[in-house]
């Protein structure tokens, strides 16, 4: 700080140079450090897929398979596209957890599957998961399923 003294009386002033360095050296230290803060965000990353399907479900989960002559079964029993809605609905009112796995021919169009997404969705479930049916079908000539 420096003060000069003159015919008008004493006039301070404030040297704000070193101020001003230090505000910079400052800014500079928080622009290079602010990248490396590490931000802790929680992800759900999925699980792969098990190469090989559980021959054994449980008795608690809802299958829903659609087969290609377009015949829906509920659990292994036969349902019809009207009757299925009030199905679903009355078995997801009544659970807790209300997951469906749903299971298509892999030659099926997707639309066809899409029906019961939609029956599904308007019954209330909240997690789907689709599972593939392989089929052993000669004319198509693919070797899946054979010894």
């Amino acid at each position: 700080m420096s003060m000069t003294v003159g015919k008008k009386g004493v006039n301070a002033s404030i040297n704000i140079t070193p101020y001003i360095d230090i505000l910079l050296v400052l800014l500079i230290i928080f622009m290079v450090a602010a990248p490396l803060k590490q931000h802790d965000h929680p992800v759900n990353v999925p699980k792969p897929a098990p190469l090989t399907q559980p021959k054994d479900v449980k008795l608690d989960s809802v299958i829903l398979e659609m087969d290609l002559d377009h015949t829906v079964k509920l659990n292994g029993e036969p349902y019809t596209l009207y009757k299925l809605e009030t199905t679903l609905t009355e078995v997801f009112r009544r659970r807790a957890i209300k997951s469906l796995f749903i299971r298509g021919d892999s030659s099926l169009p997707y639309g066809d599957i899409f029906v019961l997404l939609d029956i599904a969705k308007r019954s209330g479930v909240s997690d789907i998961a689709l599972i593939e049916k392989k089929t052993n079908n000669a004319l198509t000539g693919s070797a899946q399923g054979s010894p």
